[in-house]
């Protein structure tokens, strides 16, 4: 065997993938996603059903055809219905943005959105149903909405008598690290229906199981596992192609940040919509990143770094404004807690910036999900025992959760 040979072979076998500062190791074999499985097993436990599809653009297999392709051209499958959650089908409506129902070009199928003035099945749309089918790729946050329209869908199968089956997926930001509080259950909205902490680190599967149990919906649920997936699995290290989930989630970095820096969504700062660099981004014309970096240096926060960064969003808080920041840098994502870096950004604002910095409750508590964090930050207690007062619900959480995951 010639040296350059050899030292191929090496490469091979001692590969690992460097990405955004990450060293990832190279897994053998690849995880099968839910619709993988299905495919794998020859559709069994659809064949013969007449299915409604709540997908988007990210239900792809692994050789990147959509699940509806996929299902439509299925032997024994009568696929009838498209369900489609915030973004749309194609995952490029703006955050927030209604979005209407279609006619799906590449089947011809009926798209109905669930996502505007309807966010849940009618039984119109859900006649001649047998079967709901699921598959989104969530990114394991609790106010991001997909699951939402995922737990609408649960409800209305119940009411109509039809079978609903989730088509597993990864955790994106691994299914190990759990952070923030557990949402009250006086807090209700789209965006914050499950009472679970911000980032519960359950995939769509494992979120199903919960709710159909603590909320005794009694669906008749079954979830296809995916397989290979483990819990401390980042996305980049299940081989499976990474689709933005959103258009302002375009990358793993952007989601590992995002049940932290999305919290900041209804302050008077600009979390980097309209930029490079949404969540991985603060800013705002008033604002003075040196006080607040002075504060966050001395924090010991682990696994991120920050510098100050001049942007203009092109859209969304502060378009077309120059903004003074802060931009993050991810050094260590096994020791970064996003949660723990909003507490001392929100502290170090309240305490340096209380003229210019607007902490907007009314809004902020469906993100955040807890009256208790609202009273300690208006008494000024300091981050780290905001943070360790959260904590508490946290840890009943991941005791609680315990029975309900799918995978080790």
């Amino acid at each position: 065997m010639n040296i350059l040979l050899r030292y191929v072979l090496f490469l091979i076998l001692s590969f690992s993938i460097f990405n955004h500062g990450y060293c990832v190791p190279l897994h053998e074999g690849r995880v099968l996603s839910g619709i993988d499985v299905l495919q794998q097993e020859n559709f069994s436990s659809i064949r013969g059903k007449h299915i409604g599809l709540i997908t988007n653009h990210t239900g792809m297999d692994r050789n990147g055809k959509s699940t509806a392709e996929v299902l439509y051209s299925a032997s024994g499958v009568d696929l009838k219905a498209i369900f489609t959650p915030e973004h749309g089908f194609s995952g490029s409506a703006s955050h927030g943005e209604t979005v209407g129902s279609s006619t799906d070009p590449a089947t011809g199928l009926p798209v109905f959105s669930l996502y505007g003035k309807i966010n849940r099945p009618t039984p119109e749309m859900l006649r001649n149903l047998d079967t709901l089918v699921f598959d989104i790729q969530d990114v394991g946050v609790r106010f991001y909405t997909y699951l939402t329209t995922m737990a609408y869908a649960m409800e209305e199968a119940v009411k109509a008598g039809i079978e609903f089956i989730v088509l597993d997926r990864p955790v994106p930001i691994n299914g190990n690290m759990v952070e923030g509080p557990i949402k009250d259950p006086s807090i209700q909205s789209f965006v914050a229906h499950y009472e679970v902490p911000i980032r519960h680190g359950m995939t769509p599967g494992e979120i199903a199981t919960f709710y159909n149990e603590t909320k005794g919906l009694h669906a008749r649920l079954a979830v296809v596992k995916m397989k290979g997936w483990k819990r401390e699995m980042w996305f980049d290290q299940t081989r499976l192609p990474w689709i933005p989930t959103s258009p302002n989630i375009p990358g793993l970095e952007n989601a590992t940040l995002y049940p932290g820096i999305a919290c900041l969504e209804y302050t008077n700062l600009s979390v980097g919509r309209g930029t490079p660099i949404p969540f991985l981004w603060i800013g705002a014309p008033w604002f003075q990143p040196e006080k607040v970096l002075k504060i966050l240096e001395k924090a010991g926060l682990k696994g991120v770094t920050f510098l100050s960064r001049e942007l203009t969003p092109a859209g969304d808080v502060y378009a077309n404004q120059k903004c003074r920041g802060i931009e993050f840098k991810i050094t260590d994502r096994e020791q970064i807690r996003p949660f723990q870096v909003f507490v001392h950004i929100i502290c170090a604002l309240r305490d340096t910036q209380p003229e210019n910095f607007e902490f907007r409750w009314e809004k902020s508590r469906f993100l955040i999900g807890s009256q208790e964090f609202a009273e300690l930050y208006e008494k000024k207690v300091p981050p780290q025992k905001i943070i360790k007062k959260m904590d508490i619900s946290t840890w009943q959480f991941m005791k609680k959760r315990k029975r309900y995951l799918l995978y080790k």
